[in-house]
């Protein structure tokens, strides 16, 4: 079963609100200020309201925090090694690795994530000559502050109706921190660079989807991720055709765009709440549909043909991570320093 049976309870359909209506927020006052980079402001707050159940502190200086460290390394290394893959890339190695040593140990989940997936893009726009690296950086660091302004103000609009019971996370073994920092690091390494040899400046989505099957952070869930973001991204796609189909030419106009923006987004977090699984295919629905609204969707730009070239790219950055990740997780099994199990 992907979802609950029950129905939904009144601070998960107050989560919905407000990771709809935020994300909707964010992709109004991006396009209203005709600002790049639109994914950033659409699939940050996502993020933000979509793994955090209701925003707090700790959250808030997680997401600021990461924007912030990724615009320093982002400008220096991208500044110094931004033509040069070859000597990036044992430093993209390290920047990878602890911030997945962060995901692991629990505490600091939304700063590794957070940072783990714009340390990528930022990277890999980075090293093309004509990206503008004050813009990029700019860009991450607005999108980041906006969304911590736009969940606390989702926060006051629509709060929980009860108390939420708090979860601590079980301490894990070194062994097991170890596995999954290295296994993390090496993948998201391997998915940059052949980003980099490949030259793929248009495959957003399929980037961002080698480094969300890490999110479990291990093989098992990566496993079975795999099967639900593939699920998540044809229910993605599919409704972003639909909305082209609609309403045609008229793509370019804000008023009609955003509320089904709104709506598809409605959609799918109710199926990301009941799940309750993190990253799952609701969560994999609504990134794809925020990937293809912030970057692609403006007047002139052909969504259907984008939509389809996702379906594809991500598709084939599935089966290619799912396959190397399963050699690596045997590699790193081999050791007992590194074994995921016992």
């Amino acid at each position: 079963m992907l979802l609950r049976n029950q129905p939904l309870t009144a601070n998960d359909l107050r989560q919905c609100l407000r990771v709809a209506t935020g994300a909707t927020l964010g992709f109004v006052i991006c396009k209203l200020m005709n600002w790049n980079y639109g994914v950033f402001y659409v699939v940050t707050p996502m993020l933000l309201l979509g793994l955090v159940p209701t925003m707090n502190a700790h959250a808030a200086r997680q997401l600021l925090a990461a924007g912030a460290v990724c615009g320093i390394e982002v400008g220096i290394i991208g500044g110094l090694f931004g033509g040069h893959p070859g000597l990036m890339t044992p430093l993209v190695f390290l920047l990878f690795l602890y911030r997945f040593a962060c995901m692991s140990k629990g505490s600091l989940f939304l700063f590794g994530a957070n940072g783990v997936i714009n340390l990528s893009i930022m990277l890999h726009f980075a090293s093309y000559p004509a990206t503008d690296l004050n813009d990029l950086i700019s860009s991450n660091l607005l999108a980041c502050a906006l969304s911590v302004f736009i969940a606390y103000l989702m926060k006051a609009l629509f709060p929980d109706v009860e108390a939420r019971v708090s979860h601590q996370a079980e301490p894990k073994q070194p062994h097991r921190t170890r596995h999954e920092a290295l296994l993390g690091a090496s993948m998201a390494t391997i998915s940059f660079m052949v980003f980099q040899l490949c030259d793929l400046k248009d495959s957003l989505s399929a980037q961002a989807t080698t480094l969300l099957l890490l999110f479990p952070m291990h093989w098992n869930g990566a496993l079975g991720y795999a099967r639900k973001r593939a699920m998540g991204t044809i229910l993605g796609v599919i409704y972003g055709l639909l909305v082209q189909l609609l309403l045609y030419d008229w793509s370019g106009l804000l008023l009609l765009v955003a509320p089904l923006l709104w709506l598809g987004t409605m959609l799918f977090a109710q199926a990301h709440v009941k799940e309750a699984a993190g990253s799952g295919v609701g969560f994999g629905a609504m990134t794809t549909l925020g990937i293809l609204f912030g970057q692609y969707l403006a007047p002139g730009n052909d969504l259907f043909f984008s939509a389809l070239y996702r379906i594809s790219s991500i598709m084939g950055a599935i089966v290619g991570t799912l396959c190397i990740c399963y050699l690596i997780h045997r590699l790193l099994n081999s050791f007992e320093a590194t074994r995921f199990g016992q």
